[in-house]
Parts: structure tokens; sequence; C-alpha cells
């Protein structure tokens, strides 16, 4: 793991709560000069410790209201295919292999409920490979901030 110190950690702490603050106001949050705040950042980067900066987008405004998660079990001789088909689909957002009963874990948003039966009976039951889905209908989400401890092995 790359050396870090509470100082990256505070700033790794901030930027997971908005990306999109400036150096300056970062700088101005976590009382340190935006010289050293924006070096900081560079190297974290460098580092790979952050990887992109990104955006969080509202989906129900879009108009993407049920979100689901899906178990897949599929016939491991069309892994490939089952993946590549899956990525296919516009509405699939993540892919995941796992252990458990389950092979793959799909997270996927629709319009409705009906969307969402028609896109997992008509395209991802139909995908060759696939042998049994069981999926989860989200119906409230909390999300947690992520915690990093200030206090980091070096």
């Amino acid at each position: 793991m790359a050396r870090i110190d509470d100082l990256d950690i505070k700033i790794l702490a901030e930027l997971a709560k908005d990306a999109s603050i400036s150096v300056p106001k970062l700088s101005k949050k976590i009382n340190v000069n935006a010289s050293v705040v924006y070096s900081r950042v560079k190297r974290l980067v460098k580092r790979g410790l952050i990887k992109k900066f990104t955006i969080v987008i509202n989906d129900e405004a879009l108009g993407f209201n049920v979100k689901a998660l899906t178990g897949i079990n599929m016939d491991s001789k069309l892994r490939d295919n089952v993946l590549n088909e899956l990525f296919k689909i516009p509405e699939v957002r993540e892919v995941a292999e796992v252990t458990g009963r389950f092979d793959v874990l799909v997270t996927m948003n629709a319009r409705s409920l009906d969307e969402m039966h028609q896109l997992i009976s008509e395209k991802i039951g139909r995908v060759e490979g696939v042998q049994k889905t069981e999926t989860f209908i989200e119906m409230r989400k909390t999300v947690r901030e992520p915690a990093y401890p200030t206090a980091v092995a070096k």
C-alpha cells in the first residue's frame, strides 16, 4: 500500500464527499495551504489512490425510478458470452462475479416495474448461458459516506 498520512486521508475524505470542490475551498476547509493541497492531490492521482473524479447522477430525475439487483446462475462454459451480452444491455449498470449462491450479481435501472420485468424476462433471461435469475427490487437505500481512519499505518 502506498504511504499516506493524515493529511492525505483528510483530502480523500473531502473529495469523496464532493469531488467538484476547488483546491482553494478544500485548502480553506482543512486549513492547509492551497499549494500543498494541490501537490498532494496530484500525488494521490499519480500514485493511483485517486482513480478518477466523477459525478453521481440523479437517476430518479432522469426517470429511472426502479433499481434492482439480480443474481444470476450461469453455465460456466458460456461465462464470457453471458458477461459480454449483459454489458450490451443499456440498463445494466454493474456486473460483479461473486461467490455464494449466484455466479453473478447485476445492478440495473428501469423506468417502471413493467420495464424491469421486460428487462429481466426478455433480455437477461434470453442470454445464452443464463440458467436462473433471482431479482431483488430496491425499496429504499441508505448510503453512508466512506469513513477513513485518521491514524493510518505508515
